[in-house]
C-alpha cells in the first residue's frame, strides 16, 4: 500500500481490507473521470481552436484573392487609359457634327466631322471610354480594348441586319445620317 495514512488506520483496526480497496478504486475512478474531462474539453477546444483557424485562413483568402482581382482591373484599367490615350484620332475644331450612340443603356453624343463619322458607321473605327472621356479610336486599338474590357468600347460592326419578312416598313431602311 502506498498511503501511510491508510496503513496506520488498518493497522489500528479502524478500517479493514475491503474498505481499503473499495476507497482506492473509487479514487481512481474519480482520477479517470477527471482525467477524461480534462482531456475532452482539451479537444474541444483545440478543436474549436483549430477550426477558428481554418475560416480565418478562408476569410484570409478570399480578402486576398478580391484585392488580386482589383489589382488585375486597376491595371487592365490604366493599360486601356493608355491604349486610347496613345492612339485616339484627333479631332480638330471642325467637329460640328453631333454623333448620338448608346453606351451602358443610356444615349451618349461625340462631336465628330465627316469623314470620322464615316469611319465610325463603316466599322473602320470605335469610340472608347477614357477617365469619362469618349474617344475615336482605331478598329485595330478598339479590338484590343475590346478583349481587355467590353464595357470600355462601342464598336460598330457594318454587318447586314436580317430583315423580318413580316415587317411591314422593311423596304423602309433607317439612313446612317439621319439627324434628330
Amino acid at each position: 500500500m502506498n498511503n501511510p495514512f491508510q496503513e496506520q488506520l488498518l493497522k489500528a483496526g479502524l478500517v479493514t481490507k475491503q474498505q481499503v480497496q473499495k476507497a482506492k478504486k473509487e479514487t481512481q475512478k474519480k482520477n479517470k473521470q477527471s482525467h477524461s474531462k480534462k482531456q475532452k474539453v482539451v479537444d474541444d477546444s483545440t478543436l474549436k481552436a483549430q477550426q477558428a483557424a481554418k475560416e480565418k485562413l478562408k476569410q484570409d483568402q478570399a480578402l486576398n484573392k478580391r484585392k488580386e482581382d482589383q489589382a488585375r482591373k486597376k491595371a487592365i484599367s490604366i493599360e486601356i487609359n493608355q491604349l486610347v490615350l496613345n492612339n485616339k484620332i484627333k479631332r480638330e475644331e471642325d467637329c460640328d457634327i453631333v454623333y448620338n450612340f448608346e453606351h451602358q443603356n443610356k444615349i451618349q453624343r461625340i462631336y465628330v466631322n465627316a469623314e470620322i463619322k464615316k469611319q465610325i458607321i463603316q466599322g473602320k473605327a470605335g469610340i472608347a471610354r477614357s477617365e469619362g472621356r469618349y474617344e475615336i479610336v482605331p478598329r485595330a486599338t478598339a479590338e484590343k480594348i475590346r478583349q481587355r474590357n467590353e464595357n470600355r468600347i462601342i464598336l460598330f460592326d457594318n454587318e447586314e441586319k436580317s430583315v423580318d419578312e413580316n415587317d411591314p416598313y422593311a423596304e423602309h431602311q433607317i439612313p446612317d445620317d439621319l439627324m434628330w
